[in-house]
C-alpha cells in the first residue's frame, strides 16, 4: 500500500495582537489536508528557532520544552503507524483523534462477553437453545475466574489479548479446574468466538488463536447392543418413576428423539403420514430441522401406554418427560439394576436408534440421516457403531464366498488334459526320463 503524503510542523502562535508570548501549536497535514492544536505550552518568541522548530538556548525550560516537543513527535508518528498497519485509510482527522483523546474507550474482553451472551439470551428459541446459552455463561465464568487468578483484575482489554493469554487459560482449564482435554477445548471454542466476534467488529486487528492448536479427543459413544435393548424392555422395575423413565428411554430408541424433542413432542406432532401409518412430524428444537419419523410397533405402545396420564394430558404432550437431570440420574439407577457395566444416558438411546435399531437392519445412511435431522452424512456416520452380530454375519458372507468349492472340469477339459499326460510320457520315454 502506497503511503499518504504526511508532514507535522510547531509553531508560535499569537494569542493577543503584540504579545511576544505565544501558545506552541502543532500542525499536522495528511494529503494536503490540514489540522491544528494547541499543545497547552507557550513560549517567548525571541527565544524560538522556527527553521528548527525547537526552543533555543540551554535554560533548563528550554530543554524542558523541547523534550515534551520530542515525544509529542515521536506520539503523532506512533499513532500514524498503528493507523496504518490496521488497514484503515489514514486521514489527519485519525490521527488528531488519538493524539486528543477522542476515540472511543478500549473494550474489554468480559464486557463484550456478556453482551454476547445478553443478545443470545433475548435470541431463545429464535436460533439459540437454553443449553447453548449455559455453555456460553460458564465459559464467561471460567474466564472472569480465570482473569482473577492469572492477573488479580475484573476485566481486561482486547488488546491485552495474546496467544500466551490463550495458552494460560487453556492450562488453567486443564490443572486449576481439572477438565478433560475434549471439555477444555470446548470452552476455548467458546472463547474464540467472542474473539472473532471483536475482530468482525474491528476492535482488534489480529487473532491471538492464529496460532493455537488443539486437537479433540476421539470418545466412542457406544449404543446398546440388541440384546441390551431386549433386556432394558422387559426388565420389571418395583417403582413407577422408573418404569416411567426407562419408557421413555425406549422410545427414543426407536424414534432418535433427543431429550428435548421427546420432552417436547405434542399430541398433533403426531400425524398420519403418506403411507397412511402414523408419523412423528416435528422440528428439532436445536437446529430447526424438520423431522420426520415412522412409528414402530413398539413406540406406538408407549405412546398408547401414557396417552391419558396425567401430566401428558396437563401439558398437552404425548410422553411424562422428566427433567433432563433427573432422567439422567434415574437412566444411572437403571443400568445398575439391568446389571450393565455403563452408565446410561438420555443421548445413548439417540445413539442406539441410529445404529442398533436402524443401521445394524440395512437401513441406508441416508434415510437415517434424514430420520436422526441431520444436516450432512458426516454427522450421521459418527452414529455408525457396528454391532458384532453385524460384523460376523457380514464374515460368514465373505468367508463362503472365499471358500468355494473349485468347479468340477467338464469332460472337453479332461480330454485335454489325459492327452497332454500321454505326451509328456512319450517324451520321457523318447530321452530316457526316468523321473
Amino acid at each position: 500500500m502506497l503511503e499518504n503524503s504526511f508532514g507535522m510542523a510547531f509553531f508560535l502562535k499569537t494569542a493577543h495582537k503584540g504579545s511576544k508570548i505565544r501558545a506552541v501549536h502543532l500542525r499536522v497535514t495528511v494529503d494536503g489536508i490540514s489540522k491544528e492544536t494547541s499543545t497547552k505550552r507557550k513560549w517567548h518568541i525571541s527565544r524560538w528557532d522556527q527553521k528548527n522548530e525547537r526552543a533555543v538556548g540551554g535554560k533548563e525550560d528550554a530543554k524542558s520544552l523541547n523534550f515534551f516537543l520530542d515525544s509529542l513527535t515521536f506520539k503523532v508518528h506512533e499513532i500514524k503507524t498503528e493507523i496504518m498497519y490496521s488497514g484503515k485509510p489514514l486521514t489527519v482527522e485519525k490521527i488528531m483523534d488519538h493524539l486528543l483523546g477522542r476515540i472511543a474507550p478500549r473494550v474489554k474482553v468480559l464486557e463484550e462477553f456478556q453482551k454476547h451472551n445478553d443478545e443470545m439470551k433475548a435470541l431463545l428459541g429464535k436460533g439459540y437453545a437454553r443449553g447453548t446459552l449455559q455453555r456460553f455463561t460458564i465459559t464467561k465464568n471460567h474466564l472472569t475466574a480465570f482473569i482473577r487468578f492469572k492477573l488479580n483484575k475484573d476485566d481486561i482489554e482486547f488488546a491485552d489479548l495474546s496467544l500466551e493469554f490463550v495458552k494460560d487459560f487453556e492450562f488453567y482449564l486443564r490443572t486449576v479446574r481439572d477438565c478433560s482435554n475434549n471439555t477444555t477445548l470446548k470452552y476455548i471454542a467458546n472463547f474464540k468466538k467472542i474473539v472473532i466476534r471483536a475482530i468482525d467488529k474491528e476492535i482488534i486487528n489480529k487473532d491471538p488463536f492464529k496460532n493455537f492448536k488443539g486437537r479433540k479427543t476421539r470418545i466412542v459413544k457406544k449404543p446398546l447392543t440388541t440384546q441390551e435393548l431386549y433386556e432394558l424392555e422387559r426388565h420389571y422395575f418395583t417403582t413407577d418413576r422408573l418404569n416411567v423413565v426407562r419408557d421413555v428411554f425406549v422410545f427414543q430408541c426407536y424414534t432418535g428423539l433427543a431429550y428435548i424433542d421427546a420432552y417436547q413432542l405434542k399430541k398433533t406432532d403426531i400425524k398420519k403420514g403418506i403411507d397412511g401409518n402414523l408419523w412423528i412430524m416435528s422440528e428439532r428444537q436445536k437446529t430447526n430441522s424438520t423431522t420426520n419419523v415412522p412409528l414402530l410397533p413398539q413406540a406406538l405402545k408407549i405412546i398408547e401406554k401414557y396417552k391419558d396420564h396425567k401430566l401428558c394430558i396437563q401439558r398437552g404432550t404425548v410422553l411424562p418427560v422428566s427433567s433432563n437431570q433427573k432422567m439422567n440420574e434415574y437412566l444411572k439407577e437403571i443400568a445398575i439394576l439391568c446389571g450393565f457395566p455403563f452408565t446410561l444416558n438420555t443421548h445413548i438411546a439417540r445413539r442406539t436408534f441410529g445404529s442398533t435399531v436402524t443401521l445394524n437392519n440395512n437401513v441406508p445412511i441416508n434415510v437415517v440421516k434424514e430420520l436422526l435431522g441431520h444436516s450432512s452424512v458426516k454427522q450421521t456416520e459418527a452414529y455408525a457403531i457396528t454391532e458384532q452380530a453385524t460384523i460376523g454375519r457380514e464374515m460368514s458372507i465373505l468367508n463362503k464366498k472365499l471358500n468355494k468349492t473349485e468347479p468340477k472340469m467338464s469332460k472337453p477339459d479332461l480330454a485335454v488334459l489325459s492327452r497332454l499326460e500321454k505326451e509328456i510320457q512319450a517324451i520321457k520315454k523318447k530321452y530316457n526320463i526316468t523321473s
